[in-house]
Parts: C-alpha cells; sequence; structure tokens
C-alpha cells in the first residue's frame, strides 16, 4: 500500500470509527433485533442443533445502513451455506462498543454451541484515545475467556486515528500483533483492507462500507476464516 492510499485509508477509519460511536448502552437492544430479525441468528441456542460462529463487534460488523442481508456475518452465511458448511453464523455487531463494552456482554454473546469467535473491536478505543494497554486487557480478557471454552478465536485488526499521534497508533497496531503472537490466533491485519477511504465502496457519507464494500470485507475475512473451518470440520470427523 502506498503512503498516499494509506493516509486516505486512516482518514476514512477516523470518520467511520466517529460514526460508530453510539452510547453502549443501547447495545442489548440493537444487538437482540440482529439476532431475533437476521438470516442466520436465533432468539433461543437450543433451537438449531449447527454449531456457531459470532461475529462480535460494532457496527462495522452490524452493517451500519445496510439491509441485514448485506452484512459481512450474513454474507459469510450466505457462503457457508453455498459451500455446504453446517454453521450458523451470529451477528454480535452493537455500535459504539469498545474493546470494553465487548467482554461485558461476551458471556451473553457466547449462548449455544459457539465454536469460533470472529473478534472486530478496538475502532472506538482508537477514536476516544483509550489507552492501548487498556484495550490489550480488555481483548486479552475476551480470547482468554472464549478460548478456555474450546472456542476458535480469529482476530481482525483495526488502525487507531493519525491525529493522535505516531507513537500512539504504533502502539495501538502493536496490541493487535502480540495478541495473535502471545495466543496463536488466525488474523485479519486490518479488517477495513481494500475497502476504507475509496468512494466506491462506501455509502454515501463516505463512511460506512456500502454493499459492494461488505462483499470485499466478507471476502478479506473468509480467505483466514475458511481454513479454520476446515480444521474443525477434520478434527470433528476424527473424533
Amino acid at each position: 500500500m502506498t503512503r498516499i492510499s494509506y493516509f486516505f485509508v486512516i482518514a476514512a477509519l477516523v470518520l467511520a470509527v466517529a460514526s460508530c460511536a453510539a452510547p453502549e448502552s443501547r447495545g442489548a437492544e440493537a444487538l437482540e433485533v440482529q439476532q431475533s430479525a437476521g438470516p442466520a441468528g436465533a432468539a433461543a441456542p437450543a433451537a438449531s442443533a449447527r454449531p456457531r460462529i459470532v461475529f462480535l463487534g460494532d457496527s462495522l460488523t452490524a452493517g451500519l445502513g445496510l439491509p441485514r442481508e448485506q452484512s459481512v456475518p450474513s454474507l459469510i452465511q450466505a457462503r457457508l451455506d453455498g459451500e455446504g458448511y453446517q454453521y450458523e453464523v451470529v451477528n454480535g455487531g452493537n455500535s459504539g462498543d469498545t474493546s470494553a463494552g465487548g467482554l461485558s456482554r461476551l458471556e451473553w454473546s457466547l449462548d449455544g454451541n459457539v465454536e469460533v469467535l470472529v473478534l472486530e473491536l478496538g475502532a472506538n478505543d482508537g477514536l476516544r484515545g483509550l489507552p492501548p494497554a487498556q484495550m490489550r486487557r480488555n481483548l486479552d480478557g475476551i480470547i482468554t475467556r472464549a478460548k478456555s471454552r474450546g472456542i476458535t478465536v480469529v482476530l481482525t485488526g483495526m488502525e487507531a486515528p493519525p491525529s493522535l499521534g505516531p507513537a500512539y497508533t504504533a502502539e495501538f497496531r502493536q496490541v493487535f500483533r502480540d495478541l495473535v503472537r502471545d495466543h496463536q490466533l488466525p488474523f485479519v491485519p486490518f479488517y477495513l483492507d481494500g475497502v476504507a477511504g475509496i468512494p466506491s465502496l462506501n455509502q454515501g457519507d463516505g463512511i460506512h462500507p456500502n454493499a459492494e464494500g461488505s462483499r470485499i470485507i466478507e471476502q478479506t475475512v473468509w480467505r483466514v476464516l475458511e481454513p479454520v473451518l476446515e480444521r474443525l470440520d477434520s478434527e470433528r470427523s476424527t473424533r
């Protein structure tokens, strides 16, 4: 990526995160609507025998401004169904969530037979200039608790606003690399790679991915997620 395109990626990210900063107190209501009405979500965990893939994130996961079926989790569900994978996707995106917000609702989010957690959090931490060490503790807590249940965690990286200075942005970026190293995680280095800063791939506000941008993110996530599912299915077949 050139230095110029990188600048526009981060500039767009700053705006994207700003729009995600809805009050976290509204999260339970928003998440309940996503799950009960979504194509893959279910109100009662026992309603489906399929193992679950939970996407835990902010509005970038929730698909703010898009029909439900065009959110990244819904696109992943459609791909799973089309390729014969027997998984149920749960959209746990909640606009405004910081890493602390995601940690606070983790237990509720992991109801049911969850085998994979796709973790997309941290953008709002960066927008608010929260200490990267605090974000790391929160994300580490989510990862540790999920892994203690035998859940595979796929971590997605994010970038901090450049206005906070090079020292902060470098420390922020390093948090994700350190977590990947410490926990040996499958990793998507930048959730908005190839989308942020490109007007034709974002909605009219120039902030949130449009349908085409969402499809690109789905492909980015799928490249990392598919090998995880292949391994899990192989392990299941040998039990």
